[in-house]
């Protein structure tokens, strides 16, 4: 990353560094509660390596991801003597939807007011923060950008598949990928040579496996695991279609955005997505047919189905698709509006 610095730390000896792992904070600590005890360490040598850089660089602005516990900590560093460095802080989605409770609440509601700017990834999530009695003025909805110019692109050289399904995404929850598993076995009573690809890896997917080999589906399903970013166009420019069966989890998480349908259209990647809030902001009105209730199987098997048996007509609405997203997605688009806030954030610090 050019022009970018990564400073790491430690919070635990190296094997008990997994509350990160896999599939995220929210979902390690439901699924071993034991990790809660990792918590204190992850917060307070996370404040301490912010102390430092803080002690050590003239810091104008502080641009915290999650409200929590990144955006406390910003504000937490304001009460140090010294230079007072302004935060704006972005929730992507698990922290407004998956940490719950009165005190967390007010803890996300104290960090968003004493910012110099909230953003959140989507509209559904500024009805979320508006709910914490934050003001509407200070909440922006910017979504996180992908490269539609370079990578995600797509390419006339590789020839899309008629019958690979494609799923990108970390094997959790709130992604429903056991959902589309358990749909492949009607779908292939219509096309038997569907086959569906999944790209990623989380803490469910021994559980998926399972399911796999108990619906007898292993010659159908293939797991590739963890995917570079470099490689992940050649996935979505090969599919016949990208399915990404999102559903609210038992916690009340649920995708912030989505980026990774934003990957697929931008490789002209025909798209099928489950039916949460935050994806109408990608789709909008005009496609908003693309939504689907992924715990319908029925309905979710004859949306498959038409998309593998029409495949034409499903790719020349990709292409429209494209164009809309390009608009609102294209990462040098989105860069430049949080340069902007970022630059009027530092400047009212000066002033």
């Amino acid at each position: 990353m050019d022009g970018v610095e990564v400073v790491r730390y430690r919070y635990a000896p190296q094997r008990l560094e997994t509350m990160v792992n896999d599939g995220g904070i929210v979902t390690n600590l439901r699924r071993s509660p034991w990790k809660c005890l990792l918590v204190p360490f992850f917060v307070l040598a996370q404040a301490w390596a912010v102390w430092r850089i803080l002690r050590r660089e003239r810091v104008d602005v502080i641009h915290a991801h999650w409200l929590l516990p990144q955006g406390l900590i910003a504000q937490l560093m304001r009460w140090r003597p010294g230079r007072k460095s302004p935060y704006v802080v972005t929730s992507h989605g698990a922290d407004l939807y998956a940490l719950k409770g009165r005190l967390l609440d007010r803890l996300k509601s104290f960090v968003a007011r004493h910012a110099y700017a909230v953003t959140v990834v989507s509209s559904a999530m500024r009805e979320r923060m508006l709910s914490l009695g934050v003001d509407r003025a200070g909440i922006s909805v910017m979504p996180m950008g992908v490269d539609l110019s370079t990578r995600f692109t797509p390419d006339p050289a590789t020839p899309r598949s008629q019958y690979e399904i494609l799923f990108v995404g970390r094997l959790v929850e709130k992604k429903g990928l056991k959902h589309l598993i358990a749909a492949l076995p009607m779908v292939l009573e219509e096309v038997p040579q569907a086959v569906l690809t999944i790209a990623g890896f989380g803490p469910e997917e021994a559980e998926l496996r399972q399911q796999v080999r108990a619906l007898d589906l292993e010659g159908q399903v293939r797991f590739l695991g963890a995917v570079k970013q470099e490689d992940l166009p050649a996935l979505y420019n090969r599919a016949v279609l990208f399915v990404a069966p999102f559903v609210q989890a038992n916690s009340g998480d649920q995708e912030g955005l989505g980026l990774v349908l934003v990957e697929a259209i931008g490789c002209g990647c025909p798209v099928l997505v489950g039916r949460v809030p935050a994806v109408t902001d990608v789709l909008g009105e005009e496609f908003s047919h693309l939504l689907v209730d992924p715990t319908d199987a029925s309905t979710l098997t004859r949306r498959v189905i038409s998309v593998l048996v029409n495949s034409d007509h499903a790719r020349a609405e990709a292409t429209e698709l494209r164009g809309a997203v390009a608009e609102r997605f294209d990462w040098s688009r989105v860069s430049a509006r949080y340069a902007e806030l970022l630059s009027a954030a530092a400047m009212a610090t000066r002033e």
